[in-house]
């Protein structure tokens, strides 16, 4: 899989985890200087808060648009340092 944003590749992985239709990118398949850590937070009853980055490609921001559990409920400890992407981002198969 791949994730793209302003037709530059930000993500690209053989090894996503997908979650409720969510592809979650390992971390270290992320190309992380396109992304930039955001404020926003949000609550998912069973994976627990959510973290959130913005994604910039050429100067183009797309916010709160990736995001990813620092610290997982139990029942979804396997997302762990995975990042997921949503809103512009487009994940694609490779």
């Amino acid at each position: 899989m791949k994730a793209m944003y302003q037709g530059v590749m930000i993500a690209q992985s053989n090894r996503t985890l997908v979650v409720e239709g969510n592809h979650y990118f390992p971390e270290q398949d992320v190309h992380m200087h396109y992304l930039e850590p955001s404020d926003f937070k949000s609550i998912c009853p069973w994976k627990g808060e959510a973290g959130y980055y913005h994604v910039e490609v050429r100067g183009q921001r797309c916010s709160n648009a990736a995001w990813y559990y620092p610290h997982p409920k139990e029942k979804a400890i396997h997302i762990r340092s995975h990042i997921a992407f949503w809103k512009e981002v487009e994940v694609l198969p490779d």
